[in-house]
């Protein structure tokens, strides 16, 4: 092994541990990308990289659709959407043995398409749902279950912020990545639904019948999700049939979000600026991990630890199945001590060439001979599947993010029931993982549709 990849090691152990003490990735990948820079090639080249690399990164038009899209979500989580989604899906669901629990799932799948984040749709709806689950009398681990696994939809169903740096990164069309997240995204609220059918079947007294609505109050809580629907045809069906680009589209979105907001007299001046305050930091943190994670790639490139990575995968004589069955584990796992975006940028450089290598044997045809797909047809598959398992880290023991949000809520139910209730979705999305890794056309079908 030379000097240089023992190096590049050592800085990922750098980097581990810095993160395991808390300190900020940014700053982390920062710190470790910077030095080990300086130790392969002198101060010179990073303080030359240091006068164009940011501006070089940030000034990149795709990347300017971000703070929109974080303007977006902010501004809807104190707008009353979040009730208007739930009190209308209930109207629907919640006669069923279960349904208010399902209710909230397809709350939270519709906020997630206006906010864009998990930890933002957990809490929102959780404050909106859970006072309702109570209730009906449901069980502490369906209930606060339901609403840890429910977050998760947010960062998959578009518009998504990390979809969007993913596309960025890997040098994908983002109205792309948007189309095949789609189904993938449809097939989560499905599953959703059908776990807890199974779950009140098996357990009926964990979620009881909710009341059956009257035909006033099923119309007025049906006409409540009209917003909802109109402001996310006009932003991501204009993206999809090409009306505009997603930069404009996120501002045809802020300007309905907040002119919701206004029409329905519940977005004051002050919670106006306590959005614009919330997408300022969340926006100069992303732009600030994407720095980091920049000057992180170029360390590593330079001493040639992600192609040593891929040539080992190759001599190794693992099945190209079982590498990606091992890569998709090793997100997950990852997934539990660090954000979604933080782990998407961290973990392509060094994925990324194992892909490659391994793509040209990951299928086989009906000869049994191996094939592989193009590489933006890989880009775009591994994009959606890394979203998906890196954010069951959300949901897995022992950080688990989504869960603590809920179980800050929910103070009377142990973190221990949450994770039981969890559980049943985890297990759906390892067979939505599954389904993607068996068909890759779920993900791609859309895509090549509608390109």
């Amino acid at each position: 092994m030379t000097d240089a990849l023992v190096l590049g090691l050592g800085g990922l152990a750098v980097l581990v541990f810095l993160i395991a003490i808390r300190m900020p990735i940014a700053y982390a990948m920062i710190l470790v990308g910077g030095t080990g820079i300086v130790m392969v090639n002198g101060w010179r080249p990073v303080l030359s990289q240091l006068k164009t690399l940011a501006y070089g990164q940030f000034s990149i038009y795709d990347l300017s659709v971000v703070p929109m899209f974080v303007l977006m979500g902010a501004i809807a989580s104190k707008t009353g959407l979040s009730q208007a989604l739930f009190r209308g899906a209930n109207a629907w669901l919640g006669w069923l043995r279960g349904g208010t629990a399902m209710a909230a799932i397809a709350g939270c799948a519709g906020f997630g398409a206006v906010c864009g984040s998990s930890l933002a749709t957990a809490s929102t709806m959780g404050k909106v749902a859970l006072p309702e689950l109570k209730r009906y009398n449901y069980s502490g681990a369906l209930a606060t279950g339901t609403l840890a696994a429910g977050g998760v939809l947010g960062i998959l169903i578009p518009p998504s912020v990390v979809l969007i740096i993913y596309a960025v990164i890997v040098e994908a069309n983002i109205v792309t990545m948007f189309m095949a997240a789609f189904l993938p995204g449809f097939l989560a609220v499905i599953l959703f639904l059908l776990t807890i059918a199974i779950y009140v079947a098996i357990k009926p007294e964990s979620g009881p019948k909710g009341g059956v609505a009257g035909r006033r109050e099923f119309v007025e809580a049906t006409a409540g999700m009209i917003p909802v629907l109109v402001i996310f045809g006009l932003v991501i069906g204009g993206i999809y049939f090409g009306l505009f680009n997603p930069t404009p589209a996120a501002a045809v979105g802020v300007f309905l979000v907040f002119a919701f907001g206004i029409l329905q007299r519940n977005l004051s001046w002050k919670d106006f600026i306590a959005a614009l305050k919330e997408t300022a930091g969340t926006s100069g943190m992303i732009y600030l991990i994407i720095l980091g994670a920049e000057l992180l790639k170029i360390f590593m490139s330079r001493v040639g630890l992600p192609q040593e990575t891929a040539a080992w995968i190759a001599g190794s004589g693992l099945e190209p199945m079982t590498v990606m069955v091992l890569l998709l584990i090793a997100l997950i796992l990852l997934g539990c001590l660090m954000d979604s975006l933080s782990m998407i940028l961290l973990v392509i450089p060094f994925f990324w060439p194992v892909l490659v290598e391994i793509n040209g044997g990951l299928y086989q045809g009906a000869d049994g001979a191996g094939y592989g797909m193009s590489t933006e047809d890989l880009k775009i598959w591994f994009g959606v599947l890394a979203l998906i398992v890196v954010e069951l880290g959300l949901i897995t023991p022992p950080v688990g993010m989504n869960v603590f949000v809920i179980s800050s809520l929910a103070r009377d139910t142990p973190m221990i029931e949450t994770f039981k209730g969890v559980a049943p979705f985890f297990c759906a999305e390892i067979l939505r993982v599954v389904l993607l890794v068996s068909f890759p056309a779920i993900t791609l079908w859309l895509p090549h549709v509608l390109r």
